[in-house]
C-alpha cells in the first residue's frame, strides 16, 4: 500500500484504489504512526499529537478507540500493538514523506557531484510528491510540518541550482514567484540575480539585488550574504557567467590508489588517459587527483552525450559557457572553448569510451591551441593520440586482509553498518568477497551495501555461487544508470562492441585465460588476433606475458550471451584443444623437460579443469589419464576426484581400460569396492595392453598398494619405454626393500636412481633417494641418510609435489626419533601435517609417537586414534598405528590384543619390513626368551636391524635383564639366522 501525508492523508491499495480511513481523529493517529514507520509510537505521544498539552481525562481510551477504527479501515495486521504503544508495519518507501526526504538527499548528492541532469530529474520527482501542505491532518504537528516545509524549500533551491547550471537554464518568472513568496530567502534572490545575468538582463539583475539589499537592511538590519554579494559583483564586472566549472564534491573517502596518484603527479604529459574496465574507479581517481593538484579545473561528464557532434557542446556546458544565442561573436563551440581554456587549467573529460573519436579530435585541437591546458581523460579504451600517456587502472589487490580491496570494503561497510571492522572472525569472508568480484571497486562497494540485509559470510557464499549479478543489483540511485548495478557496468561496455568483437568475447568466456594460439583454434573467429586486440583496447580483456584473460565478472557476463548450440560447439573445441595439449605434454613430464612442461600445464591448469568438467565421458576419461602425471607431480592429485568418480558410471568404453583405471585411482571420495576390484583385475591380468600413459602404473601401485603377489614380474606391463624401464627397476628394488631385505633392495634402488638421473627425471630420482635414505637410517648411517633426504626434498620442491614432500618429512621425523631428537621429529611431523593439508595418518601417527615417547599420554591417545580413523589405504597401513596404541596401553590383555591386530593387519599383503615392525611390537608382551627370539626374527624378516629404535631397545633391555645377556644373545641370533619361511612359521604366520 501507498501512504501520503504531504497534503491531506491519502491511502491507496496496490492497485491504486483509494482506501477511506475515517474521520479526523483516526487520520491524525495514522499520520503519527507514518512519521516513524516500523517503530513503536507510545500511547502518550499519540495523545499529545491528538490533543496537545491539555488532553481530556479519558484521552488514552479515546486514542485506543481511534486505533481500533483505524485497524478496521486498513488491511489486517498493519497496525500492531507493542508494549506501551503502536506501530505500523510498512516500509518507509511506502510513505511519501520519507521517499521525499531520500530523493532530496540523493538530488543534493548528484548536484554536488556535478551530475546536473540527473540531479534535476531526482529533485523534480521529490517535489512532485507534494499535494498540498504537509501533515494537515495532524492537529498539533506544527513543528514536524515546519520541518518538511523547510526541506521542500531547500529541495526547490537545489533544483534551481541544477537548472541554472544546465545549458537550458531556469525560468525567470518562476524565480520571481519564489522570491515574492519567500522575500527573505537570500538563496532565491541570488538565483534570480544569476538567472537575469545569464539572459543578459543586467539592469534587472542589479535592480533585483538592490531590492534585496534594502529589504534585508530594513527588516533584519543585515547585509546580503556572500553568495548574493558574489552574484552582484559578477554582474558589475560584466563577467562571463561561470557555473560549476569545478570538480564534483567527494562524498566518500578515497581508498587504495596511492600508487596511481603518485604516477599522475609525477608525469609532465599534457594528455593522460586513465583507462580500464568499468567500475575500477577511473572517475574517482581523476577527481581525487584534480582535487589534490589544486588550481583551476573543469570537469565534463560525457556519459550522457549521445552523438559525437555533441561533445564540444557538453564540454561547453560543463565549463559554464552557454551558447551565445543572440549575442554577437563566437558561435563555434570549439572556438569558444579555445578562448576560455587558454589558461593554466586541468580539463577532466570523464567517460569518453562511447564517443572516443570525437573526444580525441577535441582534445587534439584544444591541446594544440591552448598551450597551458592539460587534459585528463577517463575511458574504457585509450584515445589513441600521439603524445598520450596511458595509466591502466587495474582492479584492487584482494588476496589478504591488508590489501586495498579489503580496506575499501571495510570503509564502505562501516558506512552501512556503523562499527563494522575487518577482524579475525570475518577476515576470510571479506577477502573471499573481494576476490570473488575480482577486486573491482564498484562491485566491492555494491557488496558492502548489502550488509544491510546479509552478513559477510552469506554475501561470500552467494557470490561463490555465481549469483553476483543478482546480489549486486542494488546500487546508489544517485549514480549514473550504468554504475547502479554490476550488470549495468559490464553491459555498457558490451553495448559498445561490434558484431565480431561480441562473437569473440562470448566464445572467449569458456577460457580461464589463454594463449593467442588457443583462442584462434577454439573460437573460430577470422583475424582473431586483431579482434582480441580490440577487446584489450576496450578493457574487456587483459594481456600479461602473452596470455589473455577476462576478469571473472566480465567472463560470466559474456557467457550469458552464448546460446546452447554455440556453447556446445565451443566447449567441444576447447576440450579437444586441451586434451591434445595434455597428450603432447605427458611424455615430456618423464624426462629432462619435466619442469618446463609442468610450468606450461600449470599456466593452463584452470583451462584443463574446465575442459574436464565440460567434456563428454570419453574425452573426460582420456583427460584424466593424460593429466595423471601432471596432477601427481604438481601436487594437485585430489582436484580431479569428483569428476573422475562421475566418469566411472557405466560400461568401460572400448579401448579405454587404461583410462578407466586412471579414473579409479583419482576418484574421490574413494570409489566403490567393485571398481577397485575391477581395476585390479585389469592391471594384474595384463588388460591394459601397451601403455599410453606409463605414469598411471606408478600411481596404481602407490594408491592401491602392493599386489597380492609382490613378487610378480611387472616387465611385460611396463614395456620398453625408458622411463617405464627405470620404473620397473624402482618397483623391483622397492619390493626388495620392503620384503626381501635391505641390502638387496639398496643395490636395486641405486640402479633405479642411475636410470632416472640418466633421463633427467626428478620425481623417480627423488623417490629412489628417499628409500635409499631410509635404508641408510635403518643402519644408523645418519649423515648419509639426511644427505639423501635433502637431495630428494630439493627435487620434490622444484616439482611442487607437496604430498611427497610431506611423506619424506615423516620418514625423516621417524629417523630423528630413533636418533633421540624428539623436538626435531615433532617439527618435521608438524611441517608434514601442514603440507598434507588434511588429517593424514602418516603425520598424525608421527606426532602421536612423539607424544607417547615424551610422556604426553593423553595427546598421544588422541593423535593415534585420529591416525587410525584416517584410514588412508588399506589395513596393512594401519599396522604401525595398532602397534603404537598397544605400546600406549596399560592393561596387559588390551596390549596383547592390539599387538595381535597389528600382526593381522601387516599380513595383507605380506611385506617383510612392515611385518617385522609388528613382530617387534609383539615382543613386548612375550616372555623374555621369546621376546629375544622375536626381535631376532624381525631382523630376518627385514634383512637388517633398525638402529636406535627406543621401543625395541626397551624390550631388549628388559629381556636381557631377566634372562641374562648370553641367553638373550643366543635367542636373538637364532631368530636372526632364520629363513623367511622359518621366521613366518615361528611367528605363526
Amino acid at each position: 500500500m501507498r501512504f501520503g501525508v504531504l497534503g491531506p492523508v491519502q491511502v491507496r491499495s496496490a492497485d491504486g484504489a483509494v482506501v477511506p480511513v475515517g474521520g479526523p481523529r483516526p487520520r491524525a493517529v495514522l499520520v503519527l504512526l507514518l512519521l516513524t514507520p516500523g517503530r513503536v509510537v507510545s500511547l502518550d505521544r499519540l495523545v499529545e499529537g491528538q490533543y496537545g498539552d491539555d488532553p481530556p481525562a479519558q484521552a488514552g481510551n479515546a486514542v485506543q478507540a481511534q486505533v481500533s477504527r483505524l485497524r478496521r479501515a486498513l488491511p489486517g495486521g498493519l497496525v500492531e500493538f507493542s508494549g506501551n504503544g503502536y506501530r505500523i508495519a510498512v516500509d518507509p518507501d511506502d510513505v511519501d514523506a520519507h521517499v521525499f526526504e531520500r530523493l532530496a538527499r540523493d538530488g543534493r548528492a548528484l548536484l554536488a557531484a556535478g551530475r546536473l541532469t540527473d540531479a534535476a530529474e531526482v529533485l523534480r520527482e521529490a517535489l512532485g510528491l507534494w499535494r498540498g501542505a504537509a501533515l494537515v491532518d495532524l492537529p498539533h504537528g506544527d513543528a514536524q510540518a515546519a520541518r518538511f516545509e523547510e526541506l521542500r524549500l531547500v529541495a526547490t533551491e537545489d533544483l534551481v541550482d541544477a537548472e541554472l547550471a544546465s545549458p537550458d537554464g531556469t525560468q525567470v518568472a518562476r524565480l520571481r514567484a519564489l522570491v515574492a513568496a519567500h522575500p527573505l530567502r537570500e538563496r532565491f534572490r541570488e538565483q534570480l540575480v544569476r538567472a537575469l545575468h545569464e539572459e543578459g538582463r543586467t539592469a534587472e539583475a542589479l535592480a533585483e539585488f538592490e531590492d534585496a539589499r534594502r529589504l534585508l537592511a530594513d527588516e533584519l538590519g543585515a547585509d546580503p550574504a556572500p553568495g548574493l554579494a558574489a552574484a552582484h559583483l559578477a554582474v558589475l564586472r560584466a563577467e562571463e557567467p561561470r557555473t560549476r566549472r569545478g570538480l564534483p564534491a567527494r562524498l566518500t573517502s578515497f581508498v587504495g590508489r596511492d600508487a596511481e596518484l603518485d604516477r599522475l603527479a609525477g608525469t609532465e604529459a599534457r594528455l593522460v588517459t586513465v583507462f580500464g574496465p568499468g567500475g575500477t574507479g577511473k572517475t574517482r581517481l581523476a577527481v581525487e587527483f584534480a582535487t589534490r593538484a589544486g588550481g583551476a579545473a573543469c570537469f565534463a561528464d560525457l556519459s550522457n552525450v549521445d552523438s559525437p557532434d555533441a561533445v564540444p557542446l557538453a564540454v561547453l556546458a560543463a565549463s559554464g559557457l552557454r551558447e551565445p544565442g543572440s549575442r554577437p561573436g563566437r558561435t563555434d563551440p570549439v572556438d569558444r572553448l579555445v578562448a576560455a581554456f587558454d589558461q593554466d587549467l586541468l580539463l577532466v573529460l570523464d567517460n569518453c569510451e562511447h564517443v572516443v573519436g570525437a573526444v580525441a579530435a577535441l582534445a587534439h585541437t584544444l591541446l594544440a591551441r591552448c598551450a597551458r591546458l592539460r587534459v585528463l581523460a577517463t575511458s574504457r579504451e585509450p584515445l589513441g593520440l600521439t603524445g598520450e600517456t596511458l595509466l591502466s587502472l587495474e582492479p584492487l589487490a584482494a588476496s589478504t586482509a591488508d590489501d586495498p580491496a579489503v580496506r575499501l570494503f571495510a570503509d564502505r561497510a562501516a558506512a552501512v553498518r556503523p562499527g563494522f571492522v575487518v577482524d579475525a572472525d570475518n577476515a576470510d569472508a571479506v577477502v573471499a568477497i573481494c576476490a570473488a568480484v575480482d577486486g573491482l571497486p564498484l562491485a566491492i562497494e555494491l557488496a558492502a551495501a548489502r550488509l544491510r540485509q546479509f552478513g559477510v559470510a552469506e554475501i561470500a557464499g552467494r557470490l561463490a555461487g555465481h549469483g553476483r549479478f543478482r546480489l549486486l543489483s542494488r546500487g546508489d540511485r544517485t549514480a549514473a544508470e550504468r554504475h547502479r548495478t554490476l550488470h549495468a557496468v559490464v553491459a555498457w561496455s558490451w553495448d559498445l562492441l561490434g558484431d565480431r568483437e561480441r562473437v569473440l568475447a562470448r566464445r572467449f568466456s569458456v577460457f580461464a585465460g589463454a594463449s593467442l594460439a588457443a583462442v584462434e583454434e577454439v573460437c573460430g573467429v577470422e583475424d582473431a588476433d586483431e579482434v582480441l586486440a580490440d577487446l584489450v583496447d576496450r578493457s574487456l580483456v587483459t594481456v600479461v606475458d602473452g596470455r589473455y584473460r577476462m576478469s571473472e565478472t566480465i567472463r560470466l557476463f559474456c557467457a550469458q550471451h552464448l546460446d546452447e548450440t554455440e556453447e556446445r560447439d565451443v566447449r567441444r573445441a576447447h576440450a579437444a584443444y586441451y586434451l591434445a595439449l595434455a597428450q603432447r605434454a605427458d611424455p615430456h613430464l618423464r624426462g629432462a623437460e619435466q619442469l618446463t612442461w609442468l610450468a606450461r600445464l600449470s599456466a593452463e591448469h584452470d583451462n584443463l579443469m574446465t575442459a574436464l568438467r565440460h567434456a563428454d565421458r570419453e574425452t573426460g576419461m582420456r583427460l584424466v589419464a593424460a593429466l595423471a602425471a601432471y596432477w601427481w607431480l604438481g601436487g594437485r592429485r585430489a582436484q580431479a576426484g569428483e569428476v573422475a568418480a562421475a566418469l566411472l558410471v557405466g560400461e568401460i568404453p572400448d579401448g579405454l581400460a587404461e583410462e578407466y583405471v586412471s579414473c579409479v585411482v583419482h576418484a574421490w571420495p574413494r570409489p566403490a569396492a567393485d571398481h577397485w576390484e575391477r581395476a585390479r583385475r585389469i592391471v594384474e591380468s595384463g588388460g591394459l595392453g601397451r601403455l599410453r600413459y606409463p605414469f598411471g602404473v606408478a600411481l596404481w601401485g602407490m594408491v592401491a598398494g602392493p599386489p597380492e603377489n609382490p613378487h610378480a614380474d611387472p616387465g611385460g606391463l611396463l614395456g620398453d619405454d625408458p622411463w617405464n624401464l627405470a620404473l620397473g627397476l624402482f618397483s623391483e628394488a622397492l619390493i626388495a626393500v620392503l620384503d626381501r631385505g635391505a641390502a638387496e633392495g639398496e643395490r636395486g634402488m641405486l640402479k633405479a636412481l642411475a636410470a632416472f638421473r640418466a633421463l633427467g627425471e626428478r620425481w623417480g630420482a627423488a623417490q629412489s633417494l628417499d628409500w635409499l635414505a631410509q635404508d641408510a637410517s635403518w643402519r644408523g648411517e645418519w649423515s648419509l641418510a639426511h644427505d639423501r633426504w635433502a637431495e630428494a626434498l630439493a627435487m620434490y620442491e622444484l616439482l611442487g609435489t607437496t604430498e611427497e614432500c610431506a611423506e619424506l618429512l615423516c620418514h625423516r621425523g621417524r629417523c630423528l626419533l630413533r636418533q633421540g631428537d624428539p623436538d626435531g621429529a615433532r617439527a618435521e611431523f608438524g611441517r608434514a601435517a601442514a603440507l598434507f593439508g588434511r588429517p593424514a595418518a602418516e603425520s598424525l601417527l608421527g606426532l602421536g609417537e612423539v607424544a607417547r615417547l615424551t610422556g604426553d599420554r593423553d595427546a598421544a591417545a588422541g593423535l593415534l586414534a585420529a591416525a587410525l580413523a584416517a584410514d588412508e589405504g588399506g589395513a596393512w597401513r594401519t599396522a604401525r598405528t595398532w602397534t603404537a596404541l598397544a605400546r600406549l596401553a596399560d592393561d596387559p590383555d588390551e596390549k596383547a590384543e592390539l599387538h595381535s591386530r597389528a600382526l593381522r593387519a601387516a599380513r595383507s599383503p605380506m611385506l617383510g619390513a612392515e611385518f617385522a615392525a609388528a613382530v617387534e611390537g609383539r615382543a613386548e608382551v612375550e616372555p623374555a626368551g621369546r621376546a629375544a627370539l622375536l626381535l631376532g626374527v624381525a631382523v630376518a624378516l627385514r634383512g637388517t636391524a633398525r638402529v636406535g629404535d627406543p621401543d625395541v631397545a626397551r624390550v631388549a633391555d628388559a629381556a636381557r635383564a631377566e634372562i641374562g645377556a648370553e641367553a638373550f644373545a643366543a635367542a636373538y641370533a637364532r631368530g636372526a639366522a632364520m629363513s623367511r619361511n622359518q621366521a613366518l612359521t615361528t611367528v605363526g604366520a
